[in-house]
């Protein structure tokens, strides 16, 4: 079996992926704009949120079940497998994403449950939720965060691949 990759290698991946999934949602908002025509009224407000919610799934789930990374896992050599290695099937993978929701999650609701409206109380809430969340592999047997050991899904670091015209390995 694979390597776990380091924490910090894990989230240095995680702010890449911030970048490339920002193009993605700025796609599936521009999209969401031209079918609403730019409506502004509330529901269509929550109707966005709610778009952008599935539109981040879709993009997450399908790295995962078909190749086992995302883009930015993919320049870092990680890859998402189950706990025996195998390919996570979609529904391990719509779960994996549910529980990532960690991150970020409490921190909301702490946020709107104390009325916070501030962008820097927020912004630091976030912060550390972000941090406690990270926090959770230090306490894992395998360095995993806790929405991988909840999910039954681990991250492995991939080889670097072999030089052209560099003799294979043998097994």
């Amino acid at each position: 079996m694979h390597d776990t990759p380091s924490i910090k290698r894990r989230l240095i991946t995680m702010v890449y992926e911030t970048f490339l999934l920002l193009a993605v949602e700025m796609l599936a908002v521009a999209l969401f704009l031209v079918v609403t025509r730019n409506n502004h009224a509330p529901v269509f407000q929550y109707a966005m949120k709610v778009w952008l919610f599935v539109v981040t799934g879709a993009y997450f789930t399908w790295g995962w079940t078909n190749s086992g990374h995302t883009l930015a896992m993919k320049t870092w050599r990680m890859q998402v497998v189950t706990n025996d290695g195998a390919r996570l099937p979609l529904t391990t993978a719509i779960v994996r994403y549910l529980l990532a929701w960690g991150w970020f999650l409490p921190a909301l609701l702490a946020c709107t449950a104390l009325g916070l409206k501030d962008k820097a109380q927020i912004g630091a809430a976030v912060a550390v939720g972000v941090l406690a969340w990270g926090l959770t592999a230090f306490f894992d047997r395998d360095r995993q965060f806790l929405h991988d050991r909840l999910a039954g899904t681990r991250l492995v670091q991939l080889p670097k691949p072999a030089k052209a015209g560099a003799p294979a390995e043998a097994t």
